[in-house]
């Protein structure tokens, strides 16, 4: 898939070049973006950006595709590295606060002020679940651009067919167990339909599972410091178990590693009833699912909640003052409510800039299209994302765990006690540096 998307993007990447001649002097600027979900991202990213050019003929900006989310964090570490650093990231939400950490983006307070906003001003745009992603240690760092949270799609022809009722979907754990128990179909030893499916892959499996836990009442890490994760507690323990039992006990669930465009092409073939994934991906599935379905809020067991997902647009250190000012032109100019609107009717991610809610194109988009109000009715529920000094590698120590218990290869209570002791391991540095750095201390 990765690949297609490489080629789209270059193609129309192209096409950018074909616009209005620039101004003579005008400042060449990069855009990294990543294509995380399933959909048309490229297209749109490269047809917005030429939008921009053509309406500013003093910067011309190129977007450049950069893969997932982790594949983006790398690359932006490595054009820094070399001192190229792109104007402006779309980065994963959950990444700023290493990256502030490490002194790898700058904080834009400086940028609002020259606009004559206060920093409460220029955030208080923004639905408040996102800030506490974009703002760091009291300096905005990001700039929310697209939101998601997790949702739960439902087939309404298999909820019916099993006697169930789409339009009242599982909004517990015991629901969720109990209606995929009754929409898995086997002939046999072999399963032809699952009750459910999520995605468990890098990135994803970290995600989901912190939606898993928070609605088991968890914390998936600690909001305020960036050295400590909560994986050996009983609201992961919890978590992970459910997630277990659906696998080798209800058998409701494939085992093993679900990626998640595969769990997406099992529900649209018809091979899951249920699925748990990004309402970034809410309009690819409304283009091509050939069959009624319906999301809801992703069903809870203590409560309801929920983690956000997407990205925040970041400036790189290390950027000349000519190319962060038309940088901060290209930000302001995305994040607006008229494109943040219009992204979020293009791609299912939710617009972050509340204002996109009272135009008159979105009002009229969401009283025919209902279910992408689901996303940010569920805010109401949403929780700050996973994120810490060393994010990636943090995750992927319990995603690492998360996959083989799915495998059988692990149990719940053990996978979560190695996942915690390989996690401490790796923010061991950034404590000792800050928590454990005590007065007197040699």
């Amino acid at each position: 898939m990765i690949s297609w998307w490489k080629g789209a993007a270059l193609a129309l990447v192209a096409a950018v070049g074909l616009a209005a001649p620039r101004a003579a002097h005008a400042t060449d600027i990069e855009l990294f973006f990543p294509v995380p979900v399933d959909g048309a991202l490229a297209r749109n990213m490269t047809g917005l950006i030429k939008e921009f050019n053509d309406s500013h003929p003093d910067i011309k900006a190129v977007p450049v595709f950069t893969g997932s989310y982790d594949d983006t964090l790398l690359k932006t570490r490595a054009a820094i590295k070399a001192g190229k650093p792109p104007a402006a990231v779309i980065m994963s939400a959950n990444f700023l606060t290493d990256l502030a950490i490490e002194r790898e983006i700058a904080p834009m307070d400086d940028l609002i002020g020259k606009d004559g906003k206060s920093q409460d001003a220029f955030m208080g745009q923004f639905f408040p679940a996102l800030l506490p992603n974009a703002v760091i240690d009291r300096k905005v760092y990001g700039v929310p651009f697209h939101n998601s949270t997790p949702l739960l799609y439902i087939n309404a022809d298999h909820f019916r067919q099993a006697g169930l009722d789409p339009d009242k979907p599982p909004r517990t754990w015991a629901e969720l167990y109990d209606a995929a128990r009754k929409l898995t179909k086997r002939e046999g030893d072999r399963t032809t339909r699952w009750g459910l499916m999520m995605p468990s892959n890098y990135d994803y499996g970290g995600w989901i599972l912190e939606a898993l836990t928070m609605s088991n009442g968890g914390r998936y890490y600690n909001e305020e410091y960036g050295g400590e994760v909560y994986y050996d507690t009983p609201t992961m323990l919890g978590a992970l178990t459910f997630w277990s039992d659906l696998v080798h006990k209800a058998k409701v669930h494939p085992a093993g590693e679900q990626k998640g465009p595969a769990v997406t092409g099992a529900f649209l073939a018809g091979q899951a009833s249920m699925m748990i994934i990004s309402t970034g991906s809410l309009t690819f599935i409304r283009d091509t699912a050939k069959f009624p379905f319906r999301v809801a809020f992703v069903p809870m067991n203590v409560r309801q909640a929920v983690p956000i997902g997407g990205a925040s647009l970041v400036q790189p250190t290390g950027l000349s003052e000519e190319k962060r000012a038309a940088g901060w032109t290209l930000i302001q100019w995305l994040t607006s409510p008229e494109k943040s609107g219009w992204w979020s009717r293009a791609t299912g991610y939710f617009a972050p800039n509340k204002a996109a809610y009272d135009l008159p194109e979105m009002k009229a988009f969401l009283e025919k299209n209902p279910d992408a109000k689901i996303a940010v009715d569920q805010l109401a529920n949403a929780k700050p994302w996973f994120a810490t000094y060393r994010t990636v590698p943090v995750r992927k120590a319990i995603e690492d765990e998360l996959q083989a218990v799915l495998s059988a290869k692990r149990q719940p209570k053990e996978a979560l006690a190695a996942a915690q002791k390989a996690a401490d391991a790796l923010m061991r540095p950034y404590v000792e540096d800050t928590a454990l750095r005590l007065p007197g201390a040699e």
